[in-house]
């Protein structure tokens, strides 16, 4: 059983929005999207029970800034997605509380994992998760199937959590080396796939941990 996240997106761009609310389903999210600004802001009055924002700064009714401003009161996480790209804007962003500041256009997958992250800062990211029937504890980095641990080497459970958070969806060995082993890593994605196998005994995923020819790799459900 997974905890499930609601997520505003407040976004005027309907195929942006709309898109990113595909996505953030497919990755078990619960997503919720209003196009203008003044609306959110009213709609935040009644319920803002939201984990997270995902605010774009140009907006109809009232700007980004502006309803952030307005709804700081209620705790929300944001991370601002627009195309402003000026320092001063990410400053303005940043400096007034957001979490992050992703520019347009951006990779569904970099927004996926900025958002784990900022909901691990604000202590709304997941502890303990439960695939089939493994249990992943994030804060032992630990991972354990009816009560006996299962021994990762630490890029092996790094490897899992990438793919858990973004389960579904088809990773590239390049990006999983850049997510896992870092933007400098010197090495083949042949890594990769090692650790993939590795993966795939010691945990029984062989068939959840589908091969995506010419692309990569991809967690699934069932």
């Amino acid at each position: 059983m997974t905890q499930t996240y609601r997520i505003l997106i407040v976004e005027d761009e309907e195929p942006i929005a709309k898109m990113i609310a595909m996505n953030l389903r497919v990755a078990n999210y619960e997503p919720h999207i209003i196009m203008d600004g003044r609306e959110a802001c009213e709609a935040l009055k009644e319920r803002h029970d939201y984990d997270l924002m995902l605010l774009d700064v140009m907006l109809p009714g009232m700007d980004g800034f502006a309803l952030f401003a307005e709804t700081r009161q209620y705790g929300i996480p944001v991370i601002f997605l627009t195309a402003k790209d000026d320092l001063s804007s990410k400053i303005q962003g940043l400096t007034g509380g957001a979490e992050d500041y992703i520019v347009k256009p951006f990779e569904v997958l970099e927004l996926l994992v900025r958002m784990e992250k900022v909901l691990s800062r604000s202590g709304k990211g997941k502890n303990v998760e439960y695939f089939l029937d493994l249990t992943i504890d994030y804060a032992r980095h630990a991972v354990s199937r009816n009560g006996q641990e299962i021994s990762l080497k630490p890029m092996e459970f790094q490897l899992l959590e990438v793919l858990l958070k973004n389960r579904n969806i088809a990773i590239s060995r390049e990006k999983l080396l850049g997510l896992v082993w870092g933007v400098d890593f010197v090495g083949e994605t042949r890594t990769v796939d090692v650790h993939i196998g590795q993966l795939r005994k010691k945990l029984g995923l062989g068939e959840q941990i589908r091969t995506i020819p010419k692309i990569g790799y991809r967690l699934e459900d069932a």
